[in-house]
């Protein structure tokens, strides 16, 4: 296989990313006493379209990954910039495994917030906790994670993460204590 050629993408620098809309309240303690670091998660939100209601008058379920995937891809430009400039460069990632449990419904109209906090940064894969609430009220309405592996863009075979991406991405994440 060959070895990946550098990622020379221009990450923005931390203090220009401001696409945060607010912050979390400190995790329970019993969470906070697993975790050596705690920052809030990158939050993305969004306005439900009638057009992604069922006849039920409820978000129809694909639509909350399809918000999963937006939220991702603001959390991909707020840090690490263009996704074309990292494909340029010779790296691009897909999802490779999805997990979501649902726990209330969004309707028509809502604003909702898509919460993403990487939970893992390994070799050749990123791992985030996802969730969705309803703005302003915060009730949880979607929960699950997402597992993402960065390959090459046109042989699709897996790839170390480019070290620029990995200390671009270390911002929202949390790393579980030894």
């Amino acid at each position: 296989m060959e070895e990946p050629k550098s990622c020379k993408i221009r990450c923005k620098p931390a203090l220009d990313r401001g696409r945060s809309v607010g912050q979390v309240p400190p995790a329970p303690a019993r969470t906070a006493d697993r975790l050596r670091r705690v920052t809030p998660p990158f939050r993305h939100r969004l306005r439900v379209r009638f057009g992604e209601c069922d006849p039920q008058g409820v978000v129809f379920y694909v639509h909350y990954l399809s918000y999963w995937d937006v939220a991702i891809t603001e959390l991909w430009r707020d840090t690490v910039g263009a996704h074309s400039e990292m494909v340029g460069a010779g790296a691009d990632l897909m999802v490779a495994e999805a997990q979501i449990r649902y726990r209330a419904s969004a309707r028509f109209d809502d604003e909702i917030d898509v919460l993403v906090t990487i939970t893992r940064l390994g070799r050749t894969s990123m791992t985030t906790a996802m969730s969705i609430e309803r703005f302003p009220d915060g009730e949880l309405l979607v929960e699950g994670e997402l597992r993402h592996v960065f390959v090459h863009p046109k042989r699709l075979e897996k790839l170390e993460i480019p070290p620029d991406v990995r200390a671009a991405l270390e911002r929202y994440t949390i790393e579980a204590a030894a």
